[in-house]
């Protein structure tokens, strides 16, 4: 079992110096729950999110009523802010503690039914939630994202809000509108965001992203004309977007740990496991493989 404190992750530190989800048996929940006097009916909001390689069913739960220093004391752990835990997990980890805390914030915003007004009762996995009175079901929902990296065959747009760390910059990104296509969506993003007109838009892959409140990011690449390429900032959407070239990100690219506060490199790129990170790595090995020009 995962536990989080108001949405915030439990991890250890390992022996090689990395961090880890706190992974914690039923039974043993149970006695710190029981010994950090919290009600038995607790451990029943768990929710399920997967099985394990070894066939381990997993879940998580949050333990925010109770006092976060003493569950940390007794679990050997540190809760971390979701946003800085995936900057210290593994790939393999971050998707897992990402899909817990999503759940459980759609929990713990979705108690009752937007048509009536009364209370919902999730199932016993919590895949679900139920109208007491008129039987609607409600199922955990994910917005709609494009990111995409721009080229000009020759350079890649980065950008940054004024939310990311000092130093971050990511592909562009932004929420699709109703009734837009992705393509569509893809081409307005840019436009807004640095006036720059796309081309040869080509898919990638997607990802969940538990940010702002779970999104469903769908990732492209896509091009514009070398002869175009002069910037228009809208910065009330970034703070910066700017043209970084081949040997820029491939040193960025090699940065492995977070910078230290205070001290942070020029360029600082996202998490290896999110699909920015993604982007990036592939347009570098394209233009490696000499295919810049999509």
């Amino acid at each position: 079992m995962f536990l989080f404190h108001r949405l915030s992750p439990l991890l250890q530190r390992t022996q090689q110096g990395t961090f880890r989800p706190a992974t914690l048996i039923t039974s043993d929940v149970q006695s710190i729950l029981e010994r950090l006097g919290s009600e038995r009916t607790l451990l029943k909001e768990s929710v399920l999110i997967g099985c394990s390689e070894q066939n381990q069913v997993q879940f998580c739960l949050d333990v925010g009523e109770l006092d976060q220093a003493a569950v940390e004391e007794e679990c050997g752990g540190t809760f971390i802010s979701l946003r800085k835990s995936f900057f210290l997990l593994t790939g393999r980890d971050a998707p897992l503690v990402a899909k817990g805390q999503a759940l459980l914030r759609w929990h713990q915003t979705s108690g009752f039914c937007s048509a009536t007004g009364e209370p919902t009762q999730r199932n016993q996995a919590g895949s679900q939630r139920v109208c007491s009175s008129s039987g609607i079901i409600y199922y955990p929902k994910m917005s709609p994202v494009v990111i995409v990296l721009v080229s000009d065959g020759k350079r890649c747009l980065l950008g940054r809000q004024s939310s990311f760390p000092q130093g971050m910059y990511s592909a562009l990104a932004g929420f699709c509108d109703m009734g837009e296509t992705l393509e569509e969506t893809l081409s307005r993003e840019v436009a807004e965001e640095v006036g720059l007109e796309v081309h040869s838009v080509s898919y990638s892959s997607s990802q969940h992203w538990p940010f702002p409140q779970s999104s469903f990011m769908m990732g492209f690449h896509a091009s514009v004309s070398p002869a175009h390429t002069q910037l228009s900032v809208d910065h009330t959407e970034l703070e910066d977007a700017r043209w970084f070239s081949l040997e820029e990100i491939t040193s960025a690219l090699q940065v492995k740990t977070p910078p230290r506060r205070g001290n942070p490199p020029v360029l600082w790129l996202p998490p290896k496991h999110a699909i920015g990170n993604r982007l990036i790595t592939e347009w570098m090995d394209r233009q490696r493989r000499g295919q810049g020009g999509e």
